[in-house]
């Protein structure tokens, strides 16, 4: 998704465009590939992260892409989680993951705006990141931008590497999605586009119990950041306020990308 142009990529950028038209403050973002054991939760807040290597990627595509870590607010989210009963920490050593920059930099090229990082949580609760989404929600009022960054449908183990591994093509589509793949983002787009306030919410915890759901998502990583969208967009005040599809792109014969009105 960082190393060939697509639909996803491009609705990133008209995105971030418009961000920076409405002077946006800064960036609070969950990513899927960093979640915290037991009861707590992380937020990110070394001041000169690296960047994980990203697989079949030239460096080339992102080496030189300047982070921009805001510490300041980490700190401030630090302390709205703790007043919910959050047992959550700071993270000085957490080097960022491509899930979060991948997103930056298709979405702000010419420079990463300030950005705080928060975690997962490794039990993987719904109810618990949609909390984590509805606590961090006020900074929309700041002229923050919420964004969660997962995937629709992910599943590792179901990918055709093939393409990828011989050709170095993620976009390759030698055969069509399958049916499990194609009903759950199906049951997805209609719990965005037909749910607003709390209903919003309650649809996205509850298509963990769609029978196609452990299909869809092998783990859970990549639906987590959904349920952070859900409570940062979901409160009463959200009502009427509806979810549109943006963009949608397959890789690996499976689901990237599905964009709601936050980012997810």
């Amino acid at each position: 998704m960082l190393g060939e142009e697509c639909d996803s990529a491009a609705y990133w950028k008209k995105c971030g465009d418009e961000a920076l038209a409405h002077g946006i403050k800064g960036v609070i973002i969950m990513g899927a590939h960093w979640d915290a054991v037991g009861d707590k939760i992380r937020v990110a807040t070394n001041p000169k992260p690296d960047k994980s290597p990203v697989a079949y990627v030239h460096p080339s595509k992102y080496a030189d892409y300047k982070l921009n870590p805001d510490l300041p607010t980490a700190k401030r989210c630090i302390a709205a989680l703790q007043a919910e009963g959050f047992n959550v920490e700071p993270d000085a050593s957490f080097n960022w993951i491509h899930d979060t920059y991948l997103i930056l930099i298709r979405m702000f090229p010419g420079g990463c705006p300030p950005t705080t990082i928060i975690s997962m949580n490794a039990r993987f609760d719904p109810h618990y990141h949609v909390k984590v989404g509805a606590t961090l929600r006020p900074f929309r009022q700041e002229n923050y931008l919420l964004i969660g960054s997962g995937g629709a449908v992910h599943n590792l183990y179901r990918n055709k590497w093939g393409p990828m591994l011989t050709y170095r093509d993620n976009f390759a589509q030698e055969t069509p999605p399958e049916a499990w793949a194609l009903e759950f983002r199906q049951a997805v787009e209609d719990v965005i586009t037909t749910n607003s306030g709390p209903k919003l919410r309650r649809g996205m915890t509850r298509l963990m119990k769609h029978p196609l759901y452990r299909d869809a998502h092998a783990t859970d990583d990549h639906f987590m950041s959904a349920m952070f969208v859900a409570g940062a967009a979901g409160d009463v005040e959200d009502e009427g306020t509806y979810g549109k599809m943006y963009a949608e792109d397959w890789e690996l014969v499976r689901q990237t990308s599905l964009r709601s009105n936050e980012i997810w």
